[in-house]
């Protein structure tokens, strides 16, 4: 599995392309904004978008899916999100409009498919796990390649830090049981977070532990 990283939007999330090198089938995680640079670059990378997979509902997550499915044009490019974050996901683009002042008019894209825990997503040879992590959100979930020992965390977990349980949805004890089962897998595990740079689940294991 190739991986592509691209920081989008003004809040600079990352939004990733999962590729089946075999293929090109490629799974768009958390386009958050920039849809026309992301519509060039799968053209540039030769990928084939076959799904978008949404980490959790946040807008700075979730913005340009609409656009983005617009511009592809594709017959059918199905979104999938855990049902217990579509209530963010509808209010994202007042959510938007609160915190940059931009995006109010942008539609709520429509959901195809609901994530479940565990639940195992085909990407041509290419395969994601799911891996359900409330805490940062009702509906957060991470997606993980046990075989490359890959996982997307979306909000759960960053390089040296974890995502933000203020929010009025939000739990801290379920976040530290998702942290927990995170922190679970194999140490040398790279973690793709939803906000900067790569890490691995020993080095987070390393530093919540001080």
């Amino acid at each position: 599995m190739k991986i592509h990283q691209f920081p989008v939007g003004q809040l600079q999330a990352n939004c990733y392309f999962a590729v089946c090198e075999k293929s090109r089938h490629t799974a768009v995680i958390d386009p958050g904004g920039d849809a026309d640079f992301l519509v060039q670059k799968l053209k540039e990378l030769e990928c084939k978008p076959k799904m978008i997979l949404a980490t959790h509902g946040h807008f700075d997550h979730v913005l340009g899916i609409t656009d983005l499915k617009l511009q592809l044009n594709l017959s059918y490019l199905p979104l999938f999100i855990h049902p217990k974050d579509i209530f963010i996901l509808k209010n994202a683009a007042l959510s938007a409009y609160y915190w940059t002042r931009q995006g109010k008019d942008i539609p709520a894209p429509i959901v195809d498919q609901h994530l479940e825990d565990e639940q195992i997503i085909p990407l041509d040879k290419e395969k994601l796990k799911v891996i359900y992590t409330p805490g940062h959100t009702p509906g957060s979930v991470c997606f993980y390649n046990e075989k490359e020992k890959i996982l997307f965390s979306g909000d759960l977990v960053f390089q040296n830090g974890i995502g933000r349980t203020d929010f009025s949805y939000s739990n801290n004890d379920t976040m530290k049981n998702s942290l927990q089962k995170i922190l679970g897998l194999p140490p040398e595990t790279v973690i793709y977070p939803g906000h900067g740079e790569t890490t691995t689940v020993g080095e987070e294991r390393t530093a919540l532990m001080h």
